[in-house]
């Protein structure tokens, strides 16, 4: 099940008696308890944590009937402790799915329950521990075995990067502000995709908006650790050959004590990236993001609108020089003692002369 048919059901008043999340995403997991605790008075809303109560308790209060409310919630984290303790999930990697000892039984009283689990009760195991690839998997599959007595699975899966900008996107339609669609990309990618915290910075950008469109100056001002956003604008003032806006960039750069090297790493992107598209021919910003897509490299519309409008600016035998220029720069930021700011100076004065 994904969570938007949990959060479907939940708003048509068909909840299932129990669910299991899976999975670490919090964005969703948030909405989903957030729509439950909205279905029943706050006084039906109990949580309990596996690493503190035994499983047995949290069915023994499933059982238990409220004189407050008809409908109840029970909310209970840390779902993988209530597992077998004679192999832990951290120190099993390669064992089998549902190793250890008496796992049948151990989550056997879960079945008896679920067999005829208590009119209006919802009960929620929250497993949060694991991830869906790599050693996580394998842990995650136990987890899975233990609890398969409940059909309703939810797997909260991490976005991808293209699908967190579609959310971000709606969340700023919500909001009821305008965002310049770099500064959205911009937002999306400096905090890894994780929409989360991406929703955090939207409803805390939306009181800064007012009247105005949010810009690529506002994120790097506003949200933190966007470490990339003010270099993004040195690498775009750059594309467009603007000597002036270059050299104000790299005063806040310095003043802020950023690493040069990884504006040059931006830069030095860019720039090969422009060199492809010149010579595959391509005419367009649409076309870049389409061919560079197709090679396996996923690009936003507004990295393509830079990657071309450096092509526009740059022939490439500039291209090349520019290649040259930043691996001198690259170089000299290397030396023993450098003056970051003298070496980046010299090297905008030289790419856009």
């Amino acid at each position: 099940m994904t969570p938007a048919q949990l959060l479907a059901r939940i708003s048509k008043s068909s909840v299932p008696p129990a669910v299991l999340l899976l999975g670490p995403e919090a964005y969703q997991r948030t909405r989903i308890r957030e729509a439950l605790f909205a279905t029943v008075p706050e006084e039906a809303v109990t949580r309990h944590d596996l690493s503190q109560n035994a499983l047995a308790e949290i069915l023994d209060d499933a059982r238990s009937l409220s004189l407050f409310a008809a409908e109840r919630v029970i909310w209970t984290s840390n779902a993988e402790s209530a597992l077998p303790k004679g192999k832990s999930l951290d120190d099993d990697p390669d064992g089998e799915p549902g190793a250890g000892p008496s796992s049948s039984s151990d989550s056997a009283p879960l079945a008896a329950y679920l067999k005829d689990p208590t009119p209006g009760v919802t009960l929620v195991f929250e497993a949060i521990r694991f991830d869906f690839e790599g050693e996580d998997k394998r842990k995650q599959d136990r987890v899975r075995k233990f609890y398969a007595a409940i059909p309703d699975v939810v797997e909260l899966q991490k976005y991808s990067m293209h699908e967190a900008q579609q959310e971000a996107q709606t969340l700023v339609r919500k909001a009821g502000f305008r965002i310049e669609p770099a500064a959205l990309d911009l937002l999306v990618e400096s905090l890894g995709g994780d929409i989360a915290r991406i929703a955090v910075e939207i409803e805390k950008l939306s009181l800064f908006a007012k009247d105005r469109a949010v810009g690529v100056d506002d994120i790097a001002a506003l949200v933190p650790d966007a470490r990339a956003t003010t270099i993004f604008a040195l690498v775009n003032a750059l594309g467009r050959r603007d000597r002036a806006r270059s050299l104000e960039v790299l005063d806040t750069l310095t003043r802020k004590g950023e690493y040069l090297p990884l504006a040059l790493a931006f830069l030095s992107t860019q720039f090969r990236m422009a060199i492809v598209a010149r010579e595959a021919g391509l005419k367009s910003s649409s076309q870049v993001q389409s061919h560079f897509t197709r090679l396996g490299v996923p690009m936003w519309s507004s990295k393509a609108d830079q990657v071309y409008q450096t092509v526009s600016k740059f022939s490439k035998p500039q291209l090349e020089r520019a290649l040259k220029l930043i691996f001198e720069a690259d170089r000299g930021l290397r030396d023993a003692r450098p003056d970051d700011r003298i070496v980046m100076e010299q090297f905008i004065l030289q790419l856009v002369r």
